[in-house]
C-alpha cells in the first residue's frame, strides 16, 4: 500500500468496530433480500452495519467499491441517499484476468481445474452479450443462453443466473432500461458472482451499450 502512495491506512481489530454489547445493525429493506440476499440470509444487514460505520468513523469525501459486486454497491448507495451521509459512492468497473475471469479474491480458493472452469461465467456473460448485440431483448432467451453455456461446464453448479433492474434488482421480462445480467455459480466447493451491465442509452434506438 505504500507503494501504491498510501498516506494513511485505518484497519481496525474487529472488537473495536464492534465492542462488547453492540447490538445496533443498519438494514436496508427490498434490495437486502433478494439475489445474495436470499441466498445468503443476513449477509448484507452486516455489509450495510460496517460500511456506515466505516463511513461515520472516517468521514470520506469518496468510498470506492466494485461493480463486481453490484447488488452491494447499490445497497450502499442507497443506504448513503437514504441516511443523508455525505460521502460519494464511486463503482468502479470489474477488473479481469487476461482469461476474462474477474478478480477475486475467493479465485485463491481454486485448484488448477477449477480455476480453468471458471471462467464459464465470464464465457457466459459474453454469450449473453453476444445474443443482445445481435438483437435480443427477450429476458427468458437469454437466460437459456445462459444456462447452456453453465450447464455445459461439469464443475460448475449455478445459484442463480438472472437478468435484474439495476435499481430494484427485481427480474425484467425485456431489456428496456438500465439493467444487469448477474450470475453466482459454484465451481467445486467455491462460490463466484460476476455481471454484465446493461445501459441502453438512446430512448428512441435499440441500441445497447455494454459494461463487461
Amino acid at each position: 500500500m505504500e507503494q501504491a502512495g498510501t498516506d494513511l491506512l485505518f484497519a481496525p481489530e474487529p472488537p473495536e468496530i464492534y465492542p462488547q454489547g453492540f447490538s445496533s445493525y443498519v438494514q436496508v429493506d427490498g434490495l437486502s433480500e433478494r439475489l445474495e440476499g436470499r441466498s445468503r440470509p443476513g449477509h448484507f444487514r452486516g455489509v450495510a452495519t460496517v460500511v456506515m460505520k466505516l463511513l461515520q468513523i472516517v468521514q470520506p469525501n469518496f468510498a470506492y467499491f466494485g461493480r463486481k459486486d453490484a447488488q452491494q454497491s447499490r445497497i450502499i448507495t442507497q443506504m448513503t441517499r437514504d441516511l443523508n451521509l455525505d460521502a460519494e459512492i464511486v463503482v468502479c468497473p470489474i477488473v479481469r484476468e487476461p482469461d476474462g475471469l474477474a478478480m477475486s479474491s475467493r479465485n485463491a480458493y481454486l485448484n488448477a481445474e477449477e480455476r480453468k472452469a471458471a471462467t464459464v461465467l465470464s464465457r457466459a456473460l459474453d454469450s449473453a452479450k453476444n445474443e443482445m448485440a445481435a438483437g435480443v431483448r427477450d429476458s427468458l432467451q437469454l437466460q437459456t443462453v445462459l444456462q447452456r453455456v453453465l450447464g455445459a461446464e461439469k464443475l460448475a453448479r449455478v445459484d442463480y443466473a438472472e437478468i435484474v433492474d439495476a435499481e430494484t434488482f427485481e427480474p425484467v421480462l425485456r431489456l428496456s432500461k438500465s439493467c444487469f445480467v448477474v450470475l453466482a455459480v459454484y465451481i467445486g466447493k467455491t462460490r463466484l458472482i460476476d455481471n454484465l451491465y446493461i445501459d441502453p442509452k438512446a430512448s428512441d434506438s435499440d441500441e445497447l451499450v455494454f459494461h463487461f
